[in-house]
């Protein structure tokens, strides 16, 4: 597995504790969830490909291609 990049995060308290109910939610941590929101929005924003054959966050190939084709 890569070496994951550390980072200190400022987040306003009612942001965080949205974020840590959303991913109790869906059985993450804190800090999974924020992954995977960022992962999230950087493919919707076309900036990061979606990993070939996977569909981690359940998003549609049509809305990944659609997304890609706005660049």
């Amino acid at each position: 597995m890569a070496k994951r990049k550390q980072y200190p995060l400022r987040i306003d308290p009612d942001v965080w504790e949205a974020v840590q109910k959303w991913a109790a939610d869906d059985m993450r941590s804190a800090n999974g969830q924020v992954e995977f929101i960022l992962r999230r929005a950087l493919r919707e924003a076309g900036r990061l490909p979606a990993p070939s054959g996977k569909k981690s966050d359940g998003a549609s190939d049509e809305s990944a291609t659609q997304t890609s084709q706005k660049i």
